[in-house]
């Protein structure tokens, strides 16, 4: 199944390109991907509005790694990875989104096909994400969570992850 794993561009430091392919092994996570629920969901889209919705899902949780990981790199990631579905289980978060499933214990290095990053000016707007959750600050949390949100990820082939630019 492909998923879309949320990530920090620190995780991906430890990837090295070889050969046909960039290999990576996950930490156990919530991910998202096309589920049964997303499709109950959005019973109007194709096959590709359904995996970008996953995609989106994946990008605002990244978010929600960058606020709790301070030191890495403040620019959202989300790595595309082919995986075995016996690798996948549902998630008993009910507030992760339809698309939401957990990623079991021990993963074995699989493929990354592609990754999307934040260009680096984005990082202004992340840390306003930072700044107004350390402040409690509800309106200015919304306000630049948009902000972000209203970017686009860029798209790097597994070739480029070690040249993501920070």
């Amino acid at each position: 199944m492909r998923i879309y794993v949320p990530a920090t561009l620190d995780e991906l430091d430890a990837v090295e390109p070889g050969g046909a392919s960039a290999r990576w092994s996950p930490t156990p996570r919530l991910v998202h991907g096309v589920t049964s629920g997303l499709v109950a969901e959005l019973p109007d889209e194709d096959a590709e509005g359904l995996e970008y919705a996953a995609f989106l899902d994946a990008a605002a949780a990244s978010l929600g790694l960058l606020a709790s990981r301070p030191d890495a790199p403040p620019l959202r990631a989300v790595v595309t990875l082919e995986v075995p579905d016996d690798l996948l289980g549902p998630t008993e978060d009910a507030d992760a989104g339809a698309s939401a499933l957990r990623l079991a214990g021990s993963v074995p290095e699989v493929p990354i096909v592609c990754v999307h990053a934040d260009e680096p000016g984005a990082a202004v707007d992340v840390a306003a994400v930072r700044s107004a959750a350390e402040a409690d600050d509800d309106d200015a949390l919304a306000d630049a969570v948009q902000s972000v949100t209203d970017r686009d990820l860029l798209w790097y082939d597994w070739s480029e992850v070690g040249t993501i630019p920070r």
